[in-house]
């Protein structure tokens, strides 16, 4: 029996491009880990990551009005005092994750460019505090 060259051709094509996206996507993901006073421990990887990126979120920061109350003391007198701040804009800002990481922080990390380079996105905490 003859079986149909092209109908081969597909099914073969179609292995292959599977297989090659289970290969592509399987070392790619986001995973837990911790922040070490060395490096980066992720939770499914046995070594220590001393080569990885950290995040940083530049942008337009809007703090909103807001009441500031405190004392201080002049003369040896204590003073209460009250600032009335307006919404204020802050252009060209940027929030640097890492400079905020510490040993022992819980972190979310994605491994991009096939799994071959990894970035912190983000730091998690307990939602019981």
């Amino acid at each position: 029996m003859n079986k149909d060259p092209y109908g081969q051709l597909a099914s073969s094509l179609y292995a292959s491009f599977h297989k090659q996206t289970r290969q592509a996507i399987g070392g790619v993901g986001a995973v837990l880990g911790t922040i070490t006073s060395t490096g980066l421990k992720l939770d499914d990887f046995k070594h220590e990551l001393q080569d990885y990126m950290v995040a940083e979120i530049p942008g337009l920061l809007t703090l909103p009005r807001r009441l500031m109350k405190g004392s201080a003391s002049w003369d040896g007198k204590q003073v209460e005092m009250s600032l009335d701040l307006e919404e204020t804009e802050v252009e060209n800002m940027c929030l640097e994750l890492g400079a905020g990481l510490k040993p022992g922080d819980r972190v979310l990390a994605v491994r991009v460019n096939s799994g071959n380079d990894v970035v912190v996105v983000c730091k998690v905490v307990n939602s019981h505090g």
